[in-house]
């Protein structure tokens, strides 16, 4: 609509400079052939005219340039009118415009419980972004570059102009109810402010930060970050394991995590898959095997404990979790039965 509303006011201002470039050029050769004036008092004579300033003639008029000069004085009264109010009119629907989308995003952004908010919009930062919108979860980005968001507006990603260091920045995209908080700025002196102004503003969120530099590790963590990531660590790494061990690092590349129809690996919610209020089951008792085709490769205890390929007799307690693995359409049935997507 803002392209298409400004496509209009485009053709308009060209169609007005067309008028004004067209009464000056009458204007110029009027004077010239009429009252025979040099090019440069031909050119004065026209632009005092248009603009009606109320300078003096260069040399009295004869009453066909008097003729010509108050034709040209109406045409000219017209068309500059008409220029200035489609330029003005440019100007305020365009600010309008753009500060009626800042309200209808940030409206948007008010609404959000337990979101997570991006601090940063670069490499790692978009790829969280795409993540996160395969999952359909609800989150916001951060972003400092104003070349950046204009180039990025999508109604599907929630943009904050400003710098993440700022408390009102976090504020205003929803910190205080935010569940987790990533900060994948380029520089780790910032993700450690960052990290410092979110703990701050909110204690229970989970924050994940971005490091270069390996001796920041242990700052983030002492700062309040959750989980620090080390791209380049985990880069070299992946690829080191490629030539150790290649066909198992192809294998698990393959298997793809949920948000997408060919989902091979999902962690679910034990509340999910039966009332937890009720006798504590186990993963015998589940029988996901038989029902779905599934296998539980994982489990994660309410005190976050993880348990790889977990025995089949272990309890599943409330607010646990249990990883599952499967073909699509294991997974697929598994969810049709449990209601899961």
């Amino acid at each position: 609509m803002k392209n298409f509303l400004t496509n209009i006011f485009k053709t308009k201002i060209y169609l007005a400079l067309a008028l004004l470039v067209f009464v000056l050029l009458v204007g110029v050769l009027g004077f010239k052939i009429i009252s025979e004036y040099s090019w440069v008092d031909a050119v004065y004579m026209t632009v005092i005219t248009i603009t009606t300033v109320g300078f003096g003639e260069v040399q009295p008029l004869d009453d066909n340039a008097k003729i010509f000069t108050v034709f040209l004085i109406l045409s000219s009264v017209v068309i500059v009118g008409y220029a200035l109010s489609i330029i003005t009119e440019y100007i305020l629907s365009s600010n309008n415009l753009e500060d009626l989308k800042k309200k209808k995003m940030q409206k948007k952004i008010d609404e959000l419980q337990n979101h997570t908010i991006i601090c940063g919009y670069g490499r790692n930062g978009r790829q969280a972004a795409k993540k996160l919108l395969s999952y359909n979860k609800p989150f916001v980005v951060i972003e400092k570059n104003k070349e950046i968001i204009e180039s990025n507006q999508d109604d599907k990603v929630p943009m904050v102009f400003g710098n993440a260091n700022e408390d009102d920045v976090l504020i205003q995209a929803g910190l205080d109810r935010a569940s987790t908080l990533i900060t994948a700025l380029p520089s780790d002196a910032d993700n450690l402010f960052v990290v410092l102004s979110a703990r701050q503003l909110n204690k229970k969120a989970c924050i994940i930060s971005r490091a270069s530099q390996e001796t920041s590790y242990q700052k983030l963590k002492l700062a309040g970050a959750n989980n620090v990531i080390l791209p380049d660590i985990i880069g070299g790494d992946h690829m080191a394991s490629l030539v150790v061990v290649p066909d198992l690092i192809e294998f698990i590349d393959n298997l793809a995590v949920g948000g997408n129809e060919d989902v091979n690996i999902e962690e679910i919610d034990v509340d999910k898959l039966y009332n937890t209020s009720s006798k504590v089951q186990t993963i015998k008792d589940l029988d996901l095997r038989n029902k779905t085709g599934c296998t539980v490769i994982g489990y994660k205890g309410s005190d976050g404990e993880y348990i790889v390929n977990p025995e089949a007799e272990i309890k599943l307690v409330p607010h646990s979790k249990v990883i599952v693995l499967g073909r699509p359409e294991q997974i697929q049935k598994m969810n049709s039965i449990y209601e899961l997507d």
